[in-house]
């Protein structure tokens, strides 16, 4: 089993480090100025912009 690289609002960090908003598929959906936030880790991920998205960790976001 991997590693969940997808939050959703509510869940936890499981590392410190910045993590960025994306769609639900994020290699389909393109996000205009997508909110960034920086997190330690077992801090709770705060609401999306809305709810069809959810957290990445920065470095595994796919960004078009």
């Amino acid at each position: 089993m991997g590693e969940q690289t997808e939050f959703e609002p509510g869940d936890k960090a499981p590392n410190d480090g910045v993590y960025m908003e994306v769609g639900e598929k994020s290699f389909h959906t393109e996000i205009q100025n997508p909110k960034r936030i920086k997190l330690q880790a077992g801090e709770t991920f705060p609401e999306t912009t809305n709810k069809n998205r959810k957290w990445k960790k920065m470095t595994k976001a796919r960004v078009h």
